[in-house]
């Protein structure tokens, strides 16, 4: 049987601002979330973003291309009133950050990650006032209280929006200082990206890649790089 979706009921999406927020209108009616929430977007191009994503459904409504309604949707119904809980997620990578631990050989790998991560470990540091301990291996190092509650305060600031990225920022890429460096702009998402990627990518150098892994890493990508364009574009205007 085929697999049933829902049809296209509505001839055109448009934004409409909302006080200081931005609603997408389908004919005239409001967009309202899963759980019946009125999806108000905090941006002015997110909106935009959103309602583009439904003026070009075709007959049937097709939920996989359209990554940023799902997006506020998770914002509004899921992150917002679990803030707490969703802090408390994030912010716990930044007890086991991936760039705090490193391999113990060969040299070139050393190399490799020092390259990439004492930059990040340097920022934590000078800027988000976070000193965080390195060690090679595996076994866990316990990581400075002070530095540990510094960087939950700085979720716990993240806007619902804000949060929903970072979530994704950091849970892909395995460090909380990698999601926090996408927010700041402090490299591009591509970067950052291959920044979190520099063991599977020097496994991939010495074995050859694997064809399943690498599906499943481009879509890690590309999850990657949507947190960080909904970040950029559902920060409020001034």
């Amino acid at each position: 049987m085929a697999e049933w979706a829902a049809k296209r009921f509505w001839k055109a999406a448009n934004v409409v601002p909302e006080g200081e927020s931005f609603a997408v209108h389908l004919d005239g009616r409001p967009l309202k979330t899963p759980a019946k929430a009125a999806l108000l977007l905090p941006s002015e191009p997110l909106a935009h973003a959103v309602a583009a994503e439904w003026e070009a459904q075709g007959d049937k409504i097709n939920p996989a291309t359209m990554p940023f309604t799902r997006s506020a949707n998770s914002a509004i119904d899921r992150v917002a009133p679990q803030h707490a809980e969703v802090t408390e997620i994030v912010a716990a990578y930044g007890e086991s950050d991936l760039i705090c631990y490193r391999a113990e050989s060969p040299a070139a790998l050393v190399a490799r990650q020092a390259e990439a991560w004492d930059p990040l470990v340097d920022w934590a540091r000078d800027v988000l006032n976070a000193p965080l301990i390195m060690t090679t291996g595996v076994m866990h190092v316990r990581q400075p209280a002070t530095s540990v509650e510094v960087l939950r305060a700085l979720v716990k600031r993240q806007d619902a929006f804000a949060l929903t990225a970072l979530h994704d920022l950091t849970a892909l890429s395995g460090s909380l200082i990698i999601g926090f460096a996408a927010l700041e702009g402090q490299a591009t998402p591509e970067e950052l990206w291959a920044l979190s990627r520099v063991d599977e990518d020097w496994q991939i150098a010495q074995w050859g890649e694997d064809e399943e892994a690498t599906e499943v890493a481009a879509r890690k990508r590309g999850d990657f790089l949507h947190a960080a364009a909904l970040h950029r574009i559902s920060r409020p205007t001034a």
